[in-house]
């Protein structure tokens, strides 16, 4: 291989795993959100035992992520006045806004197709639990052994917690850590490696014309 096509494959090789962050290892699951003001917070109860109360939002996100700390929020505005304004209040009951956000493709088990983000306003006696919420509103849902909430709706089909490894495209350019465009290491290390090959092309011709 001569100096210029070397320096080419190291070129494309750079554009590559820039452009293409590998995912480190993770889990697939439905993870569990309380609403305050403008904000998520992931939730410090399971849906099981957390007790919401009248006016509250809560949600539902289902994607892979590594911890809490790495978990997706649920996507677009949540309101309580926008998902429960409609629902007048009744005595003895209460009411819970629910965004249900059912991920991305690239979250998705294998052969399955997220549905359409949806919300819900739950009307449920005064003690029931976010699960008891939610189970108003989404079912099927299904759990697995330890209690582990796998599917809300139906989805996914199976699976419950799965690890998984691999390559994730974040598809929301409205939360992403970056502006959108090429981050400014990959281009200058682009740039670099062009620089290089430019002046090995060089240096070949002018050896030739010595």
């Amino acid at each position: 291989m001569t100096r210029r096509a070397l320096l080419l494959s190291l070129l494309a090789g750079l554009l590559l795993a820039t452009a293409s962050p590998a995912h480190a290892a993770g889990y697939r699951y439905w993870s569990f959100w309380d609403r305050t003001g403008s904000t998520w917070a992931y939730a410090t109860q399971g849906p099981s035992t957390a007790v919401p109360s009248d006016g509250d939002v809560q949600g539902f996100r289902f994607a892979v992520s590594e911890d809490s700390a790495d978990a997706d929020t649920p996507r677009g505005t949540a309101s309580f006045t926008a998902i429960c304004g409609d629902t007048a209040a009744r005595d003895g009951r209460k009411r819970v806004a629910l965004v249900i956000d059912f991920g991305t493709a690239s979250d998705a088990p294998s052969g399955e197709t997220p549905p359409a983000r949806r919300t819900e306003c739950a009307v449920v006696p005064r003690d029931a639990t976010a699960a008891e919420a939610l189970a108003t509103a989404a079912k099927p849902l299904r759990y697995n052994t330890n209690a582990l909430l796998c599917a809300i709706a139906g989805y996914p089909e199976t699976g419950c917690g799965e690890q998984v490894t691999g390559k994730k495209t974040d598809p929301a350019p409205a939360e992403s850590k970056q502006d959108g465009g090429p981050s400014v290491g990959l281009w200058a290390g682009a740039a670099g490696v062009v620089a290089l090959g430019a002046a090995a092309v060089w240096q070949a011709r002018r050896r030739r014309h010595a």
